[in-house]
């Protein structure tokens, strides 16, 4: 612990108007010893005033229904900070209780501005760093979130309603992805380009500044760090705001970067919702935004960005298809078509929520994946043997509810679930769970085939050729995935050089590793996140001519 330096005199060097007595001198070396006692408490009362979330006692042991969040939840500077104002605040909810969680406190432009005031600070340091200095932090942040594990995970659940089980497997890959980017930043190289006369270039890869992170609320610690890894690792800042329904790990994320040594301002958190982003977009220090989201937000974020020149990385929706044929390995399309819609309750960006199968192995499948849809544990996400959770709030539950119900008046037939579902816990019984749903007799042109439900919900429909169901498949204004089943390993890469999506799966269905780029086409966005050459994206190159003769010139 260090003290500030002060200039307290001795008794002896202050020259007084009149003679010290002896009691004088020794009050004037008390007063000296409390003032520097005072200080020493000041330093002890600083360092222990903010305990990081997970050390506080409600993050202990956190179990459904008992978590109820009191801190403020904006971080910059290195510390969470206190909402300058709070008559717009919005109350958050537990999905799998419906009681309120905490509440979610929208920043203002002048917090905005000092969180990317701080931002940039931290990047002047951060940016002068060899990639090696900065791998060393990072891997310290991925080391401390791999002990953490569990207790981040709970917090996930509260906040998110998923199931313990796939919120670890969250939190593993955001460890997964800042480890992986730590590894890269000492690779980070320009290029040597030799030219006429002993003459040469190089290139210098160098970092963009102070980046905007705008979570989405599936995945939210996950997110966070897909967005920071590549940026950090590249020597840029970040500014992370989290979606409103799900404010909390975010900022358990900025302090386990705190804990890990990086410069107070590197990683910062604000909350807030559509007025807040719009600040993020416009402020003139900002070099970039990375946005996962919706489609309509995603269009508004591209349009604010480009007033300013700045760089935008999109991921959006999906309504990806996902094509079974009939030389498949059955067991296998089933598991991976259950994989491929009911994840985090169906709500999944790159779902294969289009299941397209041949006809003639129709009746098969659609027997087995109803019977294994049926037996999908639904509840208490905390509870180890849940496989399925609560959806994020009362109205998009509602939402999914409402696409089943038109999907049944413009004729599609419900093989199993599609309802509101009370688990018998009392505790939940205000949860938003929704049965998990197989719609078969389904069209193209129907909602539920067309537009992006984000609910657990699988639409199944028939296919004859190859050549016909490429037609259907790319037949949507998204391209975020795309994935095939067949034991014919020219067709398998055939359908997936002809698939329009970022990505194919061949033979599986939603794995990705963070070492795999991912990322859509179309409407689906633009950019990458995840892989090598997300790098990339979060960069610049500038280029540097050196003469090593005369200059020639016309003139």
């Amino acid at each position: 612990m260090k003290l500030r330096r002060h200039v307290l005199p001795s008794y002896a060097s202050v020259k007084f108007p009149f003679k010290l007595k002896r009691a004088d001198i020794a009050i004037f070396k008390i007063c000296k010893s409390l003032f520097v006692l005072s200080e020493v408490y000041n330093v002890f009362l600083l360092g222990m005033a903010q305990q990081p979330l997970l050390s506080l006692p409600e993050f202990q042991s956190v179990s459904t229904g008992t978590l109820l969040v009191k801190e403020p939840l904006n971080f910059w500077g290195g510390a969470r900070v206190k909402p300058k104002d709070t008559k717009n605040s919005e109350p958050v909810y537990e999905p799998a209780t419906g009681h309120v969680l905490c509440d979610m406190i929208p920043c203002g432009e002048e917090e905005v501005d000092e969180a990317i005031k701080s931002a940039h600070s931290a990047y002047v340091k951060w940016s002068k760093l060899s990639g090696m200095e900065r791998a060393r932090f990072m891997l310290e942040a991925a080391r401390i979130i791999r002990e953490r594990r569990d207790e981040i995970a709970r917090a996930e659940v509260a906040n998110n309603g998923k199931s313990i089980t796939e919120a670890q497997v969250d939190i593993d890959v955001a460890w997964q992805c800042i480890e992986y980017y730590a590894g890269i930043a000492p690779t980070l190289s320009g290029q040597h380009i030799q030219l006429p006369g002993g003459s040469f270039a190089y290139t210098r890869r160098e970092p963009l500044g102070v980046c905007v992170g705008i979570g989405a609320w599936n995945y939210p610690f996950q997110i966070a760090a897909w967005k920071s890894a590549p940026a950090m690792a590249c020597g840029n800042a970040m500014v992370f705001k989290p979606s409103p329904m799900t404010p909390v790990t975010a900022v358990m994320l900025a302090e386990i970067y705190k804990e890990a040594g990086v410069p107070d301002g590197l990683f910062n958190v604000v909350q807030g919702g559509a007025e807040t982003g719009g600040l993020l977009c416009h402020h003139p220090m900002v070099a970039k935004v990375s946005f996962t989201g919706s489609v309509p937000t995603g269009k508004k974020i591209m349009e604010m960005a480009a007033k300013g020149v700045k760089q935008v990385t999109l991921e959006l929706g999906g309504k990806s298809p996902l094509i079974i044929f009939k030389d498949c390995e059955l067991e296998n399309a089933i598991k991976g078509a259950l994989m491929a819609n009911f994840l985090t309750q169906g709500e999944v960006c790159c779902n294969g929520t289009r299941v397209f199968v041949q006809r003639e192995i129709m009746p098969q499948f659609l027997e087995e994946v109803v019977k294994r849809t049926k037996a999908i544990p639904v509840g208490d996400p905390m509870c180890e043997a849940t496989r399925m959770g609560a959806l994020i709030s009362k109205p998009h539950m509602e939402k999914v509810l409402g696409f089943i119900k038109q999907a049944k008046e413009q004729g599609a037939k419900v093989l199993c679930g599609g309802e509101q579902f009370v688990p018998n816990d009392p505790k939940l019984k205000d949860g938003y769970f929704v049965s998990p749903c197989v719609l078969d007799n389904c069209r193209d042109d129907m909602t539920c085939v067309k537009e992006e439900i984000f609910g657990p919900v699988m639409s199944v429909l028939p296919f004859d050729t190859e050549e016909e169901v490429l037609q259907r498949a790319n037949n949507t204004t998204f391209g975020l995935a795309s994935g095939v089943f067949t034991r014919d390993i020219a067709r398998a890469h055939r359908v997936a050089e002809n698939l329009q999506a970022g990505t194919c799966y061949i033979n599986n269905y939603n794995v990705g590793p963070v070492e795999v780029p991912f990322g859509g086409y179309k409407m689906s966005g633009f950019g990458r996140e995840n892989g090598q050459v997300t790098i990339e994206y979060y960069s610049q190159l500038k280029t540097v001519v050196v003469e090593m003769g005369d200059v020639e010139s016309i003139f």
